[in-house]
C-alpha cells in the first residue's frame, strides 16, 4: 500500500460517522479588495498547524498569489476552537486551515462555517469532508497519537518502555509522564476520545483516574509532551507522531511508541468562515489547500493526507498507518465533546500548567 494516501476504499471498514448539519446555504456577498485600489487582499487565517510547518507550506502559495497578503493566527486547537465560537457574532477570521475536524464539526452545527467547494474537491473521499453536495469543511491529513519515551532516562530507573495504554498506569511511572490538556489540545483529545471509544466511558475514566497518579503535568500544547520527553524533563509523553518523529531525527535519545492498542486519530481540516462579505481571495485560498502540490507537502510530514499524491510512508511512521489507528466515530466525538471535557477539566485540572 502507498500509505499516506488515502483512498476512499481503504477507509470504507472505519466506518467514519460525520456531520450533517451546517450544510444549508446563506445569503452572503463575496467580495474582492484588490482589483480598483490595487492594494493587497488581506487574509485573516486561524490555524492550529505546527508553526514549524506553516512558512514551509505557505512559500509556493505567496509567490503565486503576491496580492494576498496573509495575517496567519496560530494556536492550540482548543484556543483557535473556543475563539471562533466567542466570535461567532463577529468573525474575525476569513479562513480556518489545519484546525481538528471535530473542532470544525462543532463550529458547523453552531453555523459558523460557510459551505464552499474547493477545486478539486470531487478527488477528496467522502469519510474526509462533511456531508452534503456542498461540504462545510474538507479534511487534508490525520495526525495520530505516539507516545515518546526517553530511553536514557527510563534506563537510569531501571524502568521498561512503555508499549500500550495499559502500561501507561504502572505505579513504577508515577510522577513521570505528561500529557497535554483535551481542553487546550486537539492532541489531548484524540488520546482521551481514543479512551473513550475503545473502553466505553465509565471505564475510561477509571483508566484515567489511574493515569493521573503517574501524570506529573497536563500542558496548554500538543507537541510539549513530546518535548519534555526528550529534553529529559519527563520520561514519557503523550503527543503525537510528527513531533515525535522529529524529536528523533534530531537526536535525540527517544523512542517513537504507537501503543498496542491502537491510536486515536483526528483529521486537519479547511473551513470558510460565514461572515456578510465573503472575500474572493478566501476562496482561492481555501482552492490551493487542497492541491497537489501542498498535499505532497503535508505528506512528507503525516502517513496519512487524503488526496492520493503518491509517494511512500515517511520515516519513522508505521508501515500500515490505516492498521495503527482505531475506528474512529468524528461525530461522537464533536459532539460529546463537552461533556467529556466537563468531567475531565473536574477531576484532573488541578496538575495543569498555568495557561500564558
Amino acid at each position: 500500500m502507498k500509505g499516506k494516501n488515502l483512498l476512499c476504499k481503504l477507509f470504507l471498514p472505519l466506518t467514519l460517522t460525520l456531520t450533517l448539519t451546517g450544510c444549508s446555504f446563506s445569503k452572503t456577498k463575496e467580495v474582492s479588495t484588490t482589483p480598483e485600489t490595487k492594494k493587497p487582499a488581506e487574509l485573516t487565517i486561524y490555524t492550529a498547524i505546527e508553526e514549524a510547518q506553516i512558512n514551509t507550506y505557505l512559500e509556493p502559495f505567496k509567490k503565486e498569489h503576491p496580492e494576498i497578503n496573509l495575517n496567519i493566527v496560530r494556536s492550540a486547537t482548543g484556543d483557535i476552537t473556543a475563539r471562533l465560537i466567542a466570535e461567532k457574532d463577529n468573525p474575525q477570521a476569513d479562513v480556518v486551515w489545519g484546525l481538528a475536524a471535530t473542532s470544525l464539526i462543532l463550529a458547523d452545527e453552531q453555523k459558523i462555517l460557510e459551505p464552499y467547494s474547493p477545486k478539486g474537491v470531487e478527488s477528496i473521499p467522502a469519510e474526509f469532508k462533511s456531508e452534503g453536495q456542498t461540504p462545510s469543511w474538507v479534511g487534508i491529513d490525520a495526525f495520530i497519537t505516539a507516545i515518546t519515551v526517553n530511553t536514557k532516562e527510563l534506563e537510569k530507573r531501571n524502568l521498561p518502555i512503555p508499549k500500550s495504554y495499559a502500561d501507561l498506569i504502572n505505579p513504577a511511572y508515577k510522577g513521570l509522564i505528561v500529557m497535554p490538556n483535551p481542553q487546550s489540545s486537539g492532541t489531548g483529545f484524540i488520546s482521551v476520545s481514543a479512551w473513550m471509544q475503545l473502553m466505553g466511558k465509565d471505564s475510561a475514566f477509571t483508566y484515567m483516574d489511574k493515569l493521573h497518579e503517574n501524570i506529573g503535568v497536563y500542558t496548554h500544547s500538543g507537541s510539549a509532551p513530546a518535548k519534555m520527553a526528550a529534553s529529559g524533563e519527563y520520561p514519557i509523553g503523550i503527543s503525537y507522531d510528527w513531533k515525535a518523529i522529529q524529536l528523533k531525527k534530531e537526536g535525540y535519545p527517544v523512542e517513537v511508541v504507537f501503543p498496542t492498542e491502537k491510536s486515536g486519530w483526528d483529521l486537519e481540516a479547511n473551513a470558510l468562515v460565514k461572515k456578510k462579505e465573503i472575500k474572493a481571495e478566501a476562496k482561492t485560498f481555501l482552492d490551493w489547500a487542497i492541491g497537489k502540490e501542498v498535499m505532497t507537502m503535508y505528506g512528507k510530514n503525516y502517513a496519512i493526507t487524503t488526496l492520493n499524491v503518491g509517494g511512500s510512508i515517511p520515516e519513522g511512521f508505521p508501515s500500515k498507518p490505516l492498521d495503527q489507528i482505531i475506528n474512529n466515530n468524528l461525530k461522537w466525538a464533536a459532539t460529546n465533546r463537552e461533556d467529556v471535557l466537563k468531567q475531565w477539566i473536574k477531576k484532573y485540572d488541578g496538575k495543569s500548567q498555568p495557561k500564558q
